[in-house]
């Protein structure tokens, strides 16, 4: 795993604003459970997690293989099978749009 010089945020998904959500559902449109990446926390436990860099921060998102198929299928922004859903995508990507205009 290359490490980022940005500051480090390791945080819980329920625990993230909505705009990080949102991001982060843009850049795993396919679900998260497949870029899930293992590291030790400050405890010397294996911890596993999702990646996901912004401009400012790189964060751990702490999730479980079950917690991220569970995050996904409760989710209503995507579909049955697992994807994130078009109109759902446009919408996300237009409210980051206008946020740098």
């Amino acid at each position: 795993m290359k490490m980022s010089s940005k500051p480090r945020v390791v945080k819980d998904y329920v625990k993230l604003d909505k705009r990080v959500k949102q991001l982060i559902k843009l850049n795993y449109p396919e679900g998260f459970e497949d870029h899930l990446v293992k590291f030790k926390n400050k405890d010397g436990n294996t911890v596993s997690a999702l990646p996901f860099e912004t401009e400012d921060y790189y964060y751990l998102i702490r999730m479980t293989i079950s917690q991220a198929q569970e995050i996904i299928e409760d989710d209503d922004d995507y579909d049955d099978e697992g994807f994130l859903k078009e109109e759902i995508k446009e919408e996300y990507e237009e409210n980051i749009d206008e946020e740098f205009e």
